[in-house]
Formats: C-alpha cells, sequence, structure tokens
C-alpha cells in the first residue's frame, strides 16, 4: 500500500492525501490519536487531549530555523471518523484535518493541511514532502496496531 498525493497542481494553498487501508477504522483511528503510536509516525505530541479547543503540542528536535515546536488547538473531532485541528509553527497557521471512513477493504484515510498563504510556497513544498514520508510511516504504524 502506499499513499496516494491527490494536491490540485498549480496551487499552493491545500495538501492533501488519501490512504486505503486494508485495516479496520479503529487501528487507523488508533494510530491519529493515540500519543504513543501519534508519535511513532508524525512527531512526538505532548498534553494531547481530544476535545474542542484543547491546546497540545508537537515536539521535534530543533533544526536552524525552526524550534522544532508545532503548537496545535483541536477544532473538530466525530470520535472514530474526524479529527480537525490548527497547526502553527513560526508563521505558518493551517489546519489539518484528518477523515476516516470504512470501506468493504478496510479504511479509508483523507488527510488535508489547508491554509497555506501565497508567501508560504516553501512551507508549502516543505510540507507536502513531508505529508508523503509521513504517511509511509503512517502506514507502517497502522500495520502493527493490535
Amino acid at each position: 500500500m502506499i499513499s496516494n498525493d491527490k494536491t490540485q497542481g498549480g496551487q499552493t494553498e491545500t495538501i492533501s492525501f488519501e490512504l486505503d487501508f486494508k485495516h479496520s477504522p479503529k487501528k487507523v483511528w488508533r494510530a491519529l490519536t493515540e500519543p504513543e503510536l501519534l508519535s511513532k509516525w508524525l512527531l512526538p505530541v505532548l498534553d494531547l487531549k481530544l476535545e474542542p479547543g484543547a491546546s497540545f503540542t508537537f515536539q521535534a528536535p530543533p533544526k536552524p530555523g525552526w524550534d522544532g515546536q508545532v503548537n496545535c488547538q483541536v477544532v473538530e473531532i466525530d470520535e472514530g471518523k474526524l479529527l480537525r485541528y490548527r497547526w502553527r509553527t513560526g508563521d505558518l497557521d493551517t489546519m489539518l484535518t484528518f477523515s476516516v471512513t470504512p470501506t468493504d477493504a478496510g479504511t479509508h484515510l483523507y488527510i488535508e493541511q489547508s491554509g497555506f498563504k501565497p508567501h508560504q510556497k516553501q512551507n508549502f513544498g516543505g510540507a507536502r514532502y513531508g505529508w508523503r514520508m509521513m504517511s509511509d510511516r503512517l502506514i507502517e504504524v497502522v500495520a502493527e496496531v493490535d
């Protein structure tokens, strides 16, 4: 299984990926919401609470030009189906959405990061590259979930 980059060409505002898993929606949801699993494929997460308005942080090792911190706030959650949160780092303030849908073969996952500004083309390119890598890791983590 591989992730499918569905980002529309010619635009630099919204990144989207689709993944189809042979695993249950429950396994996919766990990989998106359990701190230990989330940290394995995305970034180490601190103080994750799954309720609207709750703030949490992803903390990666700092790199030149980035302190490694992503500040997030849960905007919407529909248990097992939808998770949407703000993703803020530096001058980047985007919305990240995960939609989980059962299928006959397992689960369809739609990932979208939207809200990139015209002057953030480099951020958009970096994030798109990052989602390709993270999607591949997500596939591995879901396969390992009990």
